[in-house]
């Protein structure tokens, strides 16, 4: 009976580890005033081999796109679109339809007017969605908060 009991407790520890939440994908921020009234925040994702997270334009009926959200602020305002560089595009058959993602590590931009001189933060929330090629993670939500340099 104890062997028994002592074998089910380490059949469910290593079922424990094995069940861990998978994180592939690790965010950095940054922004740099270019001028008295313009700033670039940037948004770094370092992706883990393997996996992939997708564009800011992906069609509907595809995977959930990357996006960023910036809170309000009378301090600045967003000037045009986030940018990104270019990304791999290949036909995905769990979407059945073209997608263009990224691997290894991508950075987006944003460009901001500055509003008020005192302006020391932004703020905001980014949602992307990570694959690989056997599977996907539920989109994710995430606050930032980035430093505006003097």
């Amino acid at each position: 009976m104890k062997k028994l009991l002592l074998s089910a407790i380490v059949l469910g520890i290593s079922i424990g580890a094995y069940a861990q939440i998978e994180s592939p994908v690790k965010w950095a921020y940054a922004a740099k005033k270019i001028s008295s009234t313009e700033a670039v925040v940037f948004l770094k994702a370092t992706i883990q081999d393997g996996w992939h997270i997708y564009s800011l334009n992906v069609k509907d009926g595809g995977p959930i796109k990357t996006s960023f959200t910036f809170a309000p602020s009378k301090e600045y305002s967003l000037e045009g679109a986030a940018t990104e560089p270019t990304p791999v595009t290949k036909f995905e058959k769990a979407f059945n339809m073209n997608v263009s993602y990224f691997e290894k590590s991508v950075i987006f931009q944003q460009k901001i007017k500055l509003k008020s001189a005192n302006v020391s933060l932004v703020k905001g929330k980014l949602e992307y969605m990570t694959c690989n090629d056997k599977k996907c993670l539920p989109p994710e939500d995430l606050d930032f908060s980035v430093p505006l340099g003097k």
